[in-house]
């Protein structure tokens, strides 16, 4: 017998007992479903996670810092150069020809006093390369990114502006005011004349308390605004950002003029260096090769790891939770089979006389325990899909429509790894009883009635 004739003939005495396969489906589709709905929902809290940390930055950067490329002799530590790999040129340089780097940005940093007319602020100031801003997700609201040709310019976070106040008012809220956007900030960065040193009781009032300075006082520099950053929710809505090579000539200048080694910086070395993949997969891979260079990193994935580590022990236990369901629709199928055995014992004996072959007899059950399974899969698969619709409907009532993160997700893969599930479960369920049919004697079975 072809395939095609013991499909249909399997097909046809599911059918002559309707009420029997129902219920035999029925406990199929609740085991499919049961364990679809409990992983969908581990899938869920797996992709929450990954959506709050996307919130808080970029899960493909990875933050390679340099703790030694200080002389810290004036705070009573050491610059632990000697014992961690130097993050200069050279390191930079084998950063990049790490597989699956998609740029690697250098980074300086200056914490610089900044005064637009009567108004002063603190403001930190990151030196980068701008060939690779838009790389690492710079995007400006207002205004442009930075050139390589850029000198004296900057691009400010979206919340710098707030740092700045008027030293003369009396107001101890002066600080971050309005950052919701509700009020506008004191200062506009791009249309303001910006000027900036490292003095930081510039445009101040001095009292008599200060020590005062017997050196010449530190060099004030023109800056001019050039962009303003979208709001990103990360470091950069803080930071004020320049050409490197602009604002490493100004640490120069200021070490010159301070002729003060203690506190020195080590310009051959970077403060940090940040280290762009090309997909979240890689970043693992990537951070493991830097970190065998002997540099110290650190990513967001770092924490995506731990939590799904703690997702991946929740889906288990309610994978588990769910296929006890669809142990119990196992036995159920071998039930079946049994019973439908006792009921068509004339009917094998009959084809084992007309020369039907033992194997057509064991593919005719085991094609039927499998059909019981595929439609349990196929109905559970596609219940477990309204349930999970209704779960995200449920919880956007609770979090809000505009929320993004569901309560069940079902990857398209899971739905077929059920169905396939499923159906393999009826045909293992069913190996038992089409072994029984095959050795069952042929004139016994004629005889039966």
């Amino acid at each position: 017998m072809s395939n095609r004739d013991l499909i249909l003939m399997g097909f046809g005495n599911l059918l002559r007992r309707k009420t029997r396969s129902v219920l035999t489906v029925l406990g199929v589709i609740i085991g499919t479903c049961s364990i679809v709905v409990m992983l969908s929902l581990g899938f869920a809290m797996d992709r929450g996670f990954q959506e709050q940390l996307a919130y808080m930055g970029d899960l493909t950067i990875i933050d390679v810092n340099n703790y030694g490329g200080y002389d810290m002799g004036m705070m009573g530590g050491s610059s632990g150069s000697g014992s961690q790999t130097k993050l200069d040129e050279q390191a930079v340089a084998r950063f990049r020809q790490i597989p699956n780097v998609k740029a690697v940005m250098p980074q300086r940093s200056a914490y610089m006093k900044m005064a637009a007319g009567r108004y002063v602020g603190h403001v930190n100031i990151m030196g980068v390369d701008p060939e690779v801003m838009e790389a690492f997700g710079f995007e400006v609201e207002m205004g442009r990114l930075l050139q390589a040709s850029d000198k004296d310019t900057m691009v400010f976070g979206r919340s710098v502006a707030y740092n700045f106040y008027n030293p003369r008012m009396n107001n101890q809220n002066r600080y971050y005011g309005g950052m919701n956007g509700d009020t506008p900030p004191p200062v506009d960065v791009l249309t303001a004349k910006l000027t900036m040193t490292s003095d930081m009781q510039y445009g101040e009032t001095r009292n008599r308390y200060d020590d005062g300075n017997d050196g010449p006082a530190p060099k004030i520099y023109d800056i001019r605004g050039v962009g303003i950053l979208a709001q990103s929710n990360s470091e950069k809505d803080y930071n004020a950002y320049m050409n490197r090579d602009s604002l490493e000539k100004i640490l120069e200048e200021q070490q010159r003029q301070n002729r003060n080694d203690r506190g020195r910086v080590d310009n051959s070395q970077y403060e940090r260096v940040q280290v762009k993949v090309n997909r979240i997969e890689d970043v693992e891979a990537v951070q493991e090769t830097i970190k065998a260079m002997g540099h110290q990193t650190y990513s967001l994935t770092d924490i995506l790891t731990s939590m799904k580590e703690t997702s991946r022990m929740i889906q288990m236990i309610l994978g588990g939770i769910g296929a006890i369901s669809l142990l119990v629709a196992a036995i159920g199928i071998t039930n079946t089979m049994i019973m439908s055995i006792y009921e068509r014992t004339r009917e094998i004996g009959v084809m084992k006389v007309i020369g039907a072959r033992l194997t057509d007899i064991r593919k005719l059950f085991l094609i039927e325990a499998g059909l019981i399974g595929f439609a349990g899969g196929l109905l559970g698969v596609g219940i477990s899909y309204l349930i999970s619709m209704g779960l995200n409907r449920i919880g956007a009532s609770f979090m809000g429509p505009d929320s993004i993160t569901k309560m069940s997700v079902i990857p398209f893969q899971l739905a077929l790894m059920a169905i396939g599930f499923s159906t393999l479960i009826g045909i293992i369920a069913g190996y038992s009883p089409a072994r029984r049919a095959m050795k069952l004697s042929a004139l016994e079975a004629i005889r039966n009635e």
